[in-house]
């Protein structure tokens, strides 16, 4: 079977490696004669599975003893409302940091919840070419929390650095958690949908304190409470055990390369395709300020409308997927996470250099 080259910012591209496990043991799961689909997720072979899933993110992103681990379903939308449910008391403000449309809709959900404040935003007519700096950064050093989105995809920028604040800092990683190495104890809380670099659609990452967790609000309903999924490891009620066990598989692989690798991959991706951009810059533009510039979504733009339709055409064509811009944005957008390989980034810039040339 031809599979085609992957630039789908998610659901995307998943390791192969995970994949061919998966086929493997689909039908028969470790000699139990019915697939991990099947099985109960109070059973030993799948919590097996879930709790080896676990064991491996700490150890990949070096999670420190004093977090929860816990695997949620909602998507990061869900974390949206979930995150102030929990973390912003009554009485108390919040900080948001806004450098995209995914910021820009976890503002909004915690202003349905709690009081909120904009500590920055990038946004100059909606475009959010590049994330804020330091200066810019009116923080309240009182805050019950401050939130940022780590990499934004629909405008492919990213925090090369993460800010120093004395409030506890949240983030959503779901578009570049693993894809390079992170000092979790600077954070109270990160979260991720799988989607992108972790696994499949269906299951959401998110790592927080255990104090947080302790401190959170016991006035919210039962399902809401990041406490009542901790004390349960993930099992208050049925998690989506497939995709945890395709987490564990994608997991597994990356374990293999190592953290430092796989960062040196991603930047070896990104350099290749900015560098074709920065070359080409008279028919390409690139509109990230280059130190806000993403590794894991890169969007770029052709001289017309028409000219970015064919160029999305022509790629599906030469067997590229997943190339075209979010509807709300529009131009074009490359997804480079993890199970992207260097020689997928350069066969697109090769496409792009014929496709300038006509």
């Amino acid at each position: 079977m031809a599979r085609v080259l992957n630039f789908n910012a998610g659901p995307a591209s998943l390791p192969i490696a995970a994949l061919e496990r998966a086929q493997r043991e689909l039908l028969d799961f470790e000699g139990t004669g019915m697939s991990i689909i099947e099985h109960s997720h109070r059973g030993k072979a799948y919590e097996a599975v879930h709790n080896e899933a676990i064991g491996l993110l700490r150890s990949l992103l070096g999670i420190p003893e004093s977090y929860e681990v816990l695997f949620l379903q909602g998507g990061a939308s869900h974390q949206f409302a979930m995150i102030p449910l929990n973390l912003l008391p009554p009485g108390q403000s919040a900080d948001y940091v806004i450098t995209g449309g995914w910021s820009e809709k976890a503002y909004e959900e915690a202003g349905r919840i709690g009081t909120v404040r904009v500590a920055a935003t990038t946004e100059e007519e909606k475009r959010y070419r590049r994330i804020p700096k330091p200066e810019e950064l009116a923080l309240d050093d009182k805050a019950a929390y401050v939130h940022l989105t780590s990499n934004n995809t629909l405008f492919g920028t990213q925090w090369q650095a993460f800010p120093e604040v004395k409030a506890p800092l949240v983030c959503d990683m779901s578009s570049d958690i693993l894809g390079r190495r992170i000092d979790v104890s600077k954070f109270t809380l990160i979260y991720a949908g799988a989607q992108k670099n972790i696994g499949p659609s269906g299951v959401t990452l998110v790592i927080v304190k255990k104090d947080a967790v302790a401190a959170a609000r016991k006035d919210i309903p039962v399902i809401f409470r990041y406490e009542t999924f901790a004390k349960n490891n993930s099992l208050y009620n049925t998690p989506p055990t497939f995709a945890i066990y395709l987490v564990r598989n994608v997991l597994a692989h990356l374990a293999e390369i190592g953290i430092d690798a796989i960062e040196r991959q991603n930047e070896a991706k990104a350099s290749a395709l900015y560098g074709a951009l920065d070359e080409m810059s008279d028919y390409y533009k690139a509109p990230v300020e280059k130190a806000s510039r993403s590794r894991m979504n890169v969007v770029f733009r052709l001289p017309s409308e028409e000219l970015e339709k064919k160029f999305v055409a022509d790629a599906a064509k030469a067997n590229m997927v997943g190339l075209a811009g979010h509807r709300s944005t529009g131009g074009i957008r490359a997804s480079l996470y993890n199970a992207v390989p260097l020689t997928w980034v350069e066969q697109l810039v090769d496409f792009m250099r014929a496709f300038r040339k006509g």
